[in-house]
């Protein structure tokens, strides 16, 4: 009965949401808008008779609510009654942001989000709800996070490629928007490119790099790899016992930023002493490249474990911040002072 009287709850709830969308066709052409909604009931109908007890659809069983107030209200009983229905959630926070309730939506994307981790499309639309919510309209943190996972899990998404540039344009990183944007020309049609082109020129102009010539869909970030030595101090060399399958990684990461890694590399210590080049093939996120900064901090971890993530017992060089583009080859010692 719980499950039967959520989904009559959100498919009314849809009815009423999509009603609202349509009423601008149903001013025109009110016959193709009558026939969506029938359409949608229909098919929400057959949906719940494949998978739901028709019986519950009985009005003895559940009583259509009368406006979108009383529809929300159902949902929301049914969501404390359900919480892992995430569509749920979803639908809930949708229609509070038609309602002009940006704080309650946000929340409730936020469950939604929490239940379908793997999925870039409730990640986006988490992030983009904190936007909406916040009176300056700032994507934070945890929206950014919500983001970059989207992006890991499917770099095509249009929508989590757009608002991480708008995050990053917000924060003062006009090279990186314009990076996390170029992709998209090649996905949008010639007018939205258009427009597109112009806000990547103005985040490249910002960074002090050259615009986009009209003519090309995307112009290739100058390489700004990075030369690297990595050798293991002679005194913990000769004073410790290693195992020859331990894990070298050598790490790339935003100075002063955050810990994740802009690019890394993964070797063996039977590789050393080491000679690489780091560069934008060796970044783990698609939005994040060496050519895209100034400055990185370098670092050269061993690690017992085989996880790039610092552990207990694992050793490490100590950090060289270096401005790019790097001419010299930066030495990094792991186990030295």
């Amino acid at each position: 009965m719980v499950m039967a009287s959520f989904v009559v709850a959100a498919v009314l709830l849809g009815l009423l949401v999509l009603g609202g969308a349509l009423w601008p066709l149903w001013r025109r052409a009110p016959r193709a808008a009558g026939g969506l909604l029938v359409a949608l009931g229909v098919c929400s109908l057959a949906l719940y008779r494949l998978v739901g007890t028709p019986q519950a659809l009985q009005p003895h069983a559940t009583q259509a609510p009368a406006t979108m107030d009383a529809a929300i209200a159902r949902l929301q009983d049914e969501l404390q009654r359900n919480p892992q229905a995430a569509e749920g959630w979803q639908l809930l926070g949708r229609a509070l942001a038609a309602q002009g309730k940006p704080e309650q939506a946000r929340d409730a994307f936020a469950r939604a989000a929490r239940l379908l981790p793997d999925d870039p499309d409730a990640l986006v639309e988490a992030a983009q709800s904190r936007s909406l919510a916040d009176p300056q309209r700032s994507l934070d943190q945890e929206a950014v996070t919500m983001l970059e996972r989207a992006l890991a899990l499917q770099p095509s998404h249009q929508r989590a490629r757009w608002f991480l540039g708008v995050a990053q344009r917000q924060r003062g990183q006009p090279a990186q928007a314009a990076a996390t944007w170029e992709p998209l020309l090649t996905q949008v049609d010639a007018s939205t490119a258009n427009s597109l082109r112009a806000q990547i020129n103005a985040a490249r102009t910002e960074a002090g790099q050259p615009p986009l010539q009209a003519d090309t869909p995307a112009a290739a970030p100058a390489s700004a790899g990075v030369n690297v030595e990595v050798s293991l101090d002679p005194d913990l060399a000769t004073g410790v016992h290693l195992s020859g399958d331990a894990t070298v990684f050598v790490i790339a990461r935003q100075a002063g930023g955050p810990p994740m890694p802009v690019a890394v590399q993964k070797h063996t210590l039977q590789d050393l002493p080491l000679r690489i080049t780091l560069g934008d093939t060796d970044s783990p996120m698609p939005t994040m490249k060496l050519s895209a900064l100034k400055e990185v901090e370098l670092i050269a971890r061993l690690s017992a474990s085989g996880n790039a993530q610092r552990g207990e017992g694992d050793l490490e060089s100590a950090p060289v911040r270096v401005k790019l583009p790097a001419k010299d080859p930066v030495k990094l010692v792991i186990g030295g002072r």
